[in-house]
């Protein structure tokens, strides 16, 4: 069963690492386009700079019309690069982004969160030190120590 989910977990790490560094992101962004532009080339036969131009509409999924496949692998090529680029590209650029403007200033540091941690059990000890040395609370009683009663 560890064997069939090891590609699912190499996709994810794959995804993972490409989410997190804008220049992998951009870099494979403009592989993707130069890719589909030069099958593109190949396919339909057309120059460079019209596949190029197609590659690029047709990842933004502008779509102007004036340039669409006719062969079906320009086809394949096409939903592939579309289903890429709005499942996953775009999404991710975005979530980078986004991610960098959602910035907490206010979060504590590694050691200052340690600090914190190592202060709350000194705290903790004291208050149990006291509790320790006070009298035991009578039954029934709401305060710390019970007057006794004549």
């Amino acid at each position: 069963m560890k064997a069939l989910l090891l590609p699912f977990k190499a996709i994810y790490r794959g995804l993972v690492y490409f989410a997190n560094s804008p220049r992998t992101l951009m870099l494979s962004y403009a592989l993707m386009i130069v890719i589909a532009a030069a099958l593109y080339s190949i396919f339909e036969k057309v120059d460079v700079g019209d596949s190029l131009w197609w590659a690029v509409v047709t990842a933004s999924t502008v779509g102007y019309g004036d340039i669409s496949p006719d062969t079906w692998q320009a086809r394949a090529i096409a939903v592939v690069l579309i289903s890429t680029m709005v499942l996953l590209v775009i999404p991710l650029i975005t979530a980078h982004f986004a991610s960098r403007l959602i910035v907490d200033t206010d979060a504590f540091r590694h050691d200052e969160q340690e600090e914190l941690k190592h202060n709350l059990r000194a705290v903790r000890r004291m208050l149990e030190e006291m509790a320790a040395r006070d009298a035991p609370i009578a039954p029934g009683s709401a305060s710390p120590r019970a007057e006794a009663s004549d």
